[in-house]
């Protein structure tokens, strides 16, 4: 497994992150932890959860899981990077969600109960609060870090101009502000290109890629279907977007097949190919997925299938894969 910093700061996470978002809904407590571990076995540092992962309003059902795996000790925390977020609702009274001062401290102690660790090494906003402002923000977080209950932060769904804001209302405070953005990227979905890429590359944040194969349409869906498997991807709002973009995606998996390489595959890889991404979010259900998972890190795509991606992917602009202005003006 190759290893990277986590944008400009001294972190360093592996080039795929396990996402956790299928542990406990999907996959049982017993087959979460051993894909953990043996996501350890292949060298794989960096997880990522969120206090609303498992969707039982409150109940952190996720982040339970992964906190009794810590609890088996073996060096599990200690070789672990984990990263959690806040945001989303935990209750149905006020100042149970979002970012006021208040939920911040009362989130973080939750979340770090529910881990069994004494301190989270990236915590992340999981979407921008409009309502809050950013003084209040970094100064609750900067009392987190006094206490050594976090030691990085991040942002997750933010626009250019909102890391732009939080970076420069951080500076103001002599605080390191964010280190890392999670939004959605991935071949079908390039829209970050045209602003939260560039802000994110001056700013120093890494890029974490969340939705990397877009649900799994780029993750050999089709072929799944010809060979009679169950895909996810073939149902409700997914299949949608399949018969919308059938022709694309028959198009890219008959490319894939022409390398001889899995769609799936070449999807984080191309992601592992762009300036500024630290790490796809990979959430594998089963082990099985997880070990074919890793060949996306070590493959390395030539530029003429490069160009041929682009082709069949293009940016999300009349000029080409160009950061805003020149993406829409000159």
């Amino acid at each position: 497994m190759e290893y990277t910093q986590l944008g400009r700061s001294g972190l360093s996470v592996s080039r795929l992150c396990l996402g956790t978002m299928n542990f406990g809904p999907e996959t049982s407590e017993t087959d979460s932890h051993a894909i953990m571990d043996r996501a350890h076995e292949h060298g794989l540092n960096f997880f990522d959860t969120a206090n609303v992962y498992g969707w039982k309003k409150g109940e952190g059902v996720t982040e339970n899981i992964i906190g009794n795996w810590f609890a088996k000790g073996g060096t599990r925390r200690e070789r672990t990077v984990i990263a959690t977020k806040l945001y989303g609702s935990m209750g149905d009274w006020p100042n149970e969600t979002k970012l006021s001062a208040l939920n911040i401290r009362r989130a973080a102690d939750a979340s770090l109960k529910r881990l069994q660790t004494d301190y989270i090494d990236l915590y992340q906003m999981h979407h921008v609060d409009r309502d809050t402002p950013w003084d209040e923000i970094w100064e609750a977080f900067s009392v987190l870090r006094q206490q050594g209950k976090v030691i990085y932060f991040g942002s997750s769904n933010f626009a250019g101009w909102h890391i732009a804001q939080a970076a420069e209302a951080a500076r103001t405070r002599g605080f390191l502000g964010l280190v890392s953005e999670q939004s959605i990227y991935n071949l079908m979905t390039r829209w970050v290109e045209l602003e939260v890429l560039p802000a994110a590359r001056h700013y120093g944040l890494g890029v974490i890629p969340w939705s990397p194969l877009h649900g799994g349409l780029l993750g050999g869906v089709l072929r799944k279907q010809r060979e009679g498997g169950v895909s996810r991807s073939a149902s409700g709002r997914s299949a949608d977007a399949l018969e919308k973009n059938r022709d694309q995606i028959e198009a890219y998996e008959k490319l894939c097949a022409e390398i001889g390489e899995d769609p799936a595959n070449v999807g984080l890889a191309w992601l592992l190919h762009q300036d500024g991404v630290t790490a796809p979010i990979i959430g594998p259900r089963t082990g099985e997925q997880l070990d074919n998972s890793l060949r996306a890190a070590e493959l390395k795509l030539d530029a003429d299938v490069l160009a041929k991606l682009d082709e069949l992917f293009p940016a999300p602009a009349p000029n080409g894969s160009k950061p805003a202005p020149e993406a829409y003006a000159w």
